[in-house]
């Protein structure tokens, strides 16, 4: 029975990984220390037997280090993400992303001086593209960040940082590494209060609120449903031919902001006024804002056939079905 870990396991994407390897008869430790996840998320699992919970920090070098001791994977999700974070907080979204990385690889690296092999997941972001406006994006595409140090943009340098430092463990020590760099994921328990669009729309339209897009609503977008993105990670990491690559991992399907608030009024309440923001007055001068962010996946479909399940029409109304669900219980 192979023992894994999920750093970041209570957040929306890691609960529902949890979820699945348990399926899978996993062994299954999550560390969270709930500063963007919530231990509700997990109660689907968190009664299992082979399911353990620890409520602390991957920074925690003596958690991690009694956490590994016999752990046979690593999916390295916990940082701290979003646009809202990523726009008022640069500088704990950097240190949440490149110390915790360091301290998971430097202790893989040692249990394997004993023979005792972790293989890790770091899960990165489509942010390291930066200012690269090329559409879709590839993974050996020029990672753009230009002269800037703020807001999204210094969350980028902080996961391109992260990626450097597993793939040279993996280089120069052998230690197997997977790369998933995530565009925006979207299912049941993901909420708009770090700043995911989808939520935030459907939201505001429940309450019969204006849909506020912030800048010109042209930014196109690919959306991916969250089970058809744990399932690859799930398929990349016991996958041979993974070890040491990057993936895009992420929809097919691109929209525009605009447009994709339009679909959320046409489903909920046609009608509905949707108005417009500058990101200066929601996010503060000079925030970036990516013009296209949509991924290809000719590499991952190379290595693991990827193929998504959900439609873009299903991801909308699936999210809409539930948050119904949850004003009606409210």
């Amino acid at each position: 029975m192979r023992h894994i870990l999920i750093t970041g396991g209570a957040g929306f994407l890691g609960s529902h990984l949890a979820e699945i390897l348990i399926a899978r008869d996993c062994r299954v430790t999550v560390i969270d220390d709930e500063s963007t996840g919530n231990a509700e998320n997990l109660v689907g699992v968190r009664d299992h037997f082979n399911f353990h919970y620890i409520p602390g920090s991957v920074a925690d070098k003596g958690l991690v280090r009694r956490t590994l001791v016999d752990v046979d994977e690593v999916y390295h999700l916990a940082a701290a993400e979003g646009t809202y974070l990523a726009a008022t907080a640069p500088i704990h979204c950097i240190e949440t992303t490149v110390y915790p990385t360091e301290l998971l690889l430097l202790e893989i690296q040692r249990l394997a001086k004993t023979s005792h092999v972790v293989k890790l997941f770091l899960a990165s972001s489509s942010a390291v593209y930066g200012r690269n406006f090329k559409e879709p994006l590839a993974e050996d595409d020029e990672l753009v960040f230009g002269p800037f140090g703020e807001g999204q943009g210094s969350v980028g340098i902080a996961k391109a940082l992260a990626e450097s430092l597993a793939l040279a463990y993996h280089r120069q020590h052998g230690v197997p590494v997977v790369v998933g760099r995530f565009f925006n994921v979207i299912g049941p328990r993901q909420t708009g209060e770090f700043g995911a669009v989808l939520p935030r729309f459907v939201d505001a339209a429940l309450r019969g609120e204006p849909l506020t897009v912030y800048g010109n609503g042209r930014q196109r977008r690919a959306f991916a449903h969250v089970a058809d993105i744990v399932e690859t990670m799930h398929d990349l990491m016991n996958h041979p031919q993974a070890q040491g690559g990057t993936f895009n991992l992420g929809g097919e399907e691109a929209v525009s902001i605009g447009a994709l608030a339009q679909r959320v009024v046409e489903i909920i309440r046609p009608g509905l006024a949707v108005e417009y923001r500058s990101l200066a007055e929601a996010f503060g001068e000079g925030f970036l804002e990516i013009p296209s962010s949509v991924p290809t996946f000719d590499r991952l479909r190379a290595v693991v056939g990827f193929k998504p399940s959900y439609t873009l029409d299903n991801i909308i109304r699936e999210v809409v079905a539930i948050a119904k669900a949850r004003a009606r219980s409210a």
